[in-house]
């Protein structure tokens, strides 16, 4: 699989996660599924907020990702050949984390972030 097809499908996975984000800070009671179910149903204000901060990140690290793909932002490519790596390990640590949970339910993430994972580590090094 090229660099271009897997920063696709990074990407795809990434906007579902922020969709799933954007649901959590408008208030729908997913909380189960985010934090180690920390807080099941509806998140309190400051968990919103983080939601939203969440999808900042989110929509940074898809956009390092599509620059290091060459598909976005290619005068990006000198810093996106760099925090390509940080993204890696951000998604192993995510498909631990995702993996490990005590929340059943947030396990359905854990196959994301190891696509996410999967891909990232093709885009770091095409």
């Amino acid at each position: 699989m090229d660099a271009s097809i897997s920063a696709q499908i990074f990407t795809v996975l990434t906007v579902v996660v922020i969709l799933f984000q954007a649901c959590l800070a408008a208030g729908l009671p997913w909380g189960k599924a985010s934090m180690g179910g920390k807080f099941p149903g509806k998140y309190p204000p400051k968990m919103r907020l983080i939601a939203i901060i969440n999808i900042i990140i989110l929509a940074i690290i898809a956009t390092i990702v599509l620059s290091r793909a060459g598909l976005l932002l290619t005068n990006m490519m000198a810093f996106s050949r760099i925090a390509i790596w940080f993204i890696v390990a951000f998604f192993l640590a995510g498909t631990i984390m995702n993996t490990i949970t005590t929340s059943k339910i947030e396990r359905i993430w854990a196959p994301v972030a190891l696509l996410q994972l999967i891909t990232s580590i093709i885009i770091a090094l095409s």
